[in-house]
């Protein structure tokens, strides 16, 4: 797992490349419904890192009692989208959109706003407007957040290409891909996650049918982390293959924290849409679990350059003790490998290029062989895609002892506006321009 530190209570993310504001909890004792969660995102987000590019991972919601989960909320209408700087969530739904054949900028335009006000009520802890399946009628929000954004293919389907932002040019082919493109990229692009299952569901039900015969889905999967309030005490979650996966991630409080994540308003390479939006990539990435499980514990530190047990770098010290890359053994050897994850994933070998890495963990199945198809939703985020996954993942492929053991199945590239203001859809400065 790429460099990191600062160790939180992270649900369980596989192992991968390169890691709100208004989150509001009562509790049972009637602590007022809105609470905003700034410390979330101050304290819950975490660098983690596996198996390609590497990246930030944002830990969960601070361990709480269970009976307070459902009453935990989180505000829409937010300069960032929510989604984002939140803390991970027990349950999450990534689905793309393709536009219908002869939609168009109008249709999207109002796919949008239905979207918006759907996202709004149900992050409130309220039903659908119409159409509400009553799944999630004896829950509160848990957290719920609703996220949009829009692909490459999407502005040229609406007619709005001199909008496109350069950013969302493809990505280049990595030696790791074997990209299924069938569950890769999309027009639009919505990500769901919760603290309960049945409230992400009811979420992802009511989008879908909100679409209407305006876009249809291209493709969808689903993941999933610890839940919060789990352990003892908040402390980095383990990803799929056992390590702690989450360490060095960038605060909101550090100086640079948005201008690495954010587009600012005043950007002269991006569209004005997009000010206080950020460009998430999203890989399927799956873990070889076989594989992986046949090493010993040692041979599994010396793949990622950190000790099994409590994410300690192979130099020595804590979790949050800085990695020591000059460090040798008795035989002269360094001690952590020159090809090991954490030490090509870092931010300061790799230019400084930093993203907010805010995975989901995956399993779907087992083939008739006994192979186990498991993994990490990858989801990071950044305000720059070359400048931040690009170059990590170019670094990873180059030679990274983990890239062994993973293997990138579908990808994607998606902008992300800012969060809408009150009396806003999200797009809405794009779609009516």
């Amino acid at each position: 797992m790429p460099e990191q530190s600062t160790p939180q209570s992270l649900p369980e993310a596989p192992a991968s490349p390169a890691a709100e504001e208004g989150v509001s909890a009562p509790d049972p004792g009637g602590l007022t419904r809105r609470r905003l969660l700034g410390t979330a995102g101050a304290t819950g987000l975490a660098l983690g890192a596996a198996g390609g590019a590497v990246g930030y991972t944002a830990a969960p919601s601070q361990a709480s009692p269970l009976s307070s989960i459902g009453a935990d909320e989180v505000m829409f209408h937010v300069k960032h989208q929510p989604g984002i700087t939140q803390g991970l969530q027990a349950r999450g739904h990534l689905v793309a959109f393709d536009l219908a054949a002869g939609a168009g900028r109008k249709e999207a335009a109002a796919l949008l706003r239905r979207w918006s006000g759907t996202a709004r009520r149900l992050m409130a802890g309220e039903a659908a407007a119409t159409g509400d399946t009553g799944v999630a009628l004896d829950a509160g929000p848990s957290s719920l957040t609703i996220t949009f954004g829009f692909g490459n293919s999407f502005f040229a389907r609406t007619g709005l290409e001199k909008q496109r932002p350069v950013a969302l040019d493809p990505l280049p082919d990595f030696s790791s891909d074997h990209l299924d493109r069938t569950r890769s990229n999309g027009d639009l692009w919505v990500q769901i996650g919760a603290n309960d299952a049945l409230v992400a569901f009811h979420a992802l039900r009511a989008i879908q049918k909100d679409a209407g015969g305006a876009a249809k889905v291209r493709w969808q999967m689903n993941g999933f982390n610890r839940t919060p309030g789990a352990t003892a005490h908040p402390m980095t979650a383990r990803n799929l293959m056992g390590q702690m996966d989450g360490t060095r991630n960038p605060q909101p409080a550090e100086p640079d924290f948005d201008r690495r994540i954010f587009v600012p308003a005043d950007s002269a390479k991006d569209p004005a849409w997009m000010a206080n939006g950020s460009y998430a990539v999203v890989r399927r990435i799956r873990m070889l679990l076989d594989d992986w499980e046949k090493l010993s514990v040692t041979a599994q530190e010396q793949v990622i350059g950190r000790r099994k047990s409590d994410g300690a770098a192979l130099s020595g010290g804590t979790e949050t003790t800085d990695m020591d890359l000059e460090k040798t053994d008795a035989n002269g050897d360094l001690v952590v490998p020159i090809n090991a994850h954490a030490r090509i994933s870092r931010p300061d070998q790799n230019g400084g290029a930093a993203m907010l890495r805010r995975p989901f963990s995956y399993h779907d199945g087992i083939a008739a062989d006994g192979t186990v198809d498991a993994g990490l939703l990858f989801v990071c985020w950044q305000a720059d895609p070359l400048r931040g996954f690009v170059t990590v993942q170019r670094k990873l492929d180059r030679g990274d002892a983990l890239s062994t053991y993973v293997r990138h199945e579908s990808s994607g590239l998606f902008a992300v506006p800012g969060g809408a203001a009150e009396g806003e859809y999200v797009g809405q400065r794009l779609l009516e321009a």
